[in-house]
């Protein structure tokens, strides 16, 4: 679970909620007509604007914004280092067996790849290709859900007029005109409040996990290559930080000296 997923749309929601209670009642601020109209509104809207296969595959994209999926590339490198000197030890061949016990279908890939003899530039097209359909895909998710933060306030516009023409019609009978003007406020609060609070929100944290699982392929993918050219293990781990940022590689540095430290002691 990403704690700071859950942590940031459950304080944004408890903090409008306690300014509502702090400056009236709760029940002024619930009108189903006008969530009827921004929530139907927006997702009718996302059926006209993408395939149905898209819109379908809308939960499982909330999943991943909600689930700690990263890794640690740290580990990754470690992984390639491993069969970095696997290979230089024993010969490719050895590495069959190994990637078949790994989890990371992308790299057990690559790593059958190298075994089987394929040329590195050829190699390098089919993952490259691979990584760049995956980014594609990403980048749809991303879409749908910057596409309903759009949606989500224009619909609660269009709330905002349904209810002035409403209120309009009925100025004669104040207590319908009360009615008309709930619906027309309301409308606009709820757009705002749900794309600024979670459809837009989600995209970006969605933007953030496909940039961190690109770095990793990348990673992998230069990895793969290095071991292929049979260099040396300690260049292939030196050449793989590359990819880390400077704060990665000093908190590995600080990491490592404390285990030299316990190792000594």
């Amino acid at each position: 679970m990403d704690l700071a997923t859950l942590l940031g749309i459950t304080l944004g929601t408890g903090l409008l909620m306690g300014s509502i209670v702090m400056g009236g009642e709760m029940g002024l601020f619930w009108n189903p007509a006008g969530l009827m109209i921004v929530l139907g509104g927006t997702f009718a809207a996302l059926f006209v604007n993408f395939p149905m296969k898209n819109v379908v595959g809308v939960l499982p994209l909330v999943r991943v914004a909600f689930s700690d999926s990263a890794r640690n590339p740290r580990k990754v490198i470690d992984t390639l280092v491993d069969f970095a000197e696997s290979s230089r030890r024993e010969g490719l061949l050895a590495l069959e067996e190994k990637a078949q016990s790994l989890d990371e279908e992308f790299l057990q890939r690559g790593i059958q790849l190298v075994v089987d003899g394929t040329d590195a530039e050829l190699v390098r097209s089919i993952l490259e290709i691979d990584l760049a359909f995956l980014e594609q895909r990403h980048k749809t998710g991303q879409q749908i859900f910057s596409q309903l933060g759009t949606i989500a306030p224009a619909f609660g516009m269009i709330g905002t007029l349904i209810g002035l023409i409403q209120m309009l019609q009925e100025l004669d009978d104040p207590d319908q005109v009360g009615v008309g003007m709930a619906v027309a406020l309301l409308t606009t609060l709820y757009g705002a409040v749900i794309a600024n609070l979670v459809f837009l929100p989600i995209a970006g944290k969605l933007q953030v996990k496909s940039a961190e699982e690109i770095l990793i392929r990348e990673v992998m993918i230069e990895g793969i290559l290095s071991i292929q050219a049979g260099e040396n293990p300690r260049i292939v781990e030196e050449k793989l930080r590359a990819f880390l940022s400077p704060e990665q590689r000093t908190e590995e540095s600080g990491q490592l000296t404390g285990e030299e430290v316990t190792s000594n002691a």
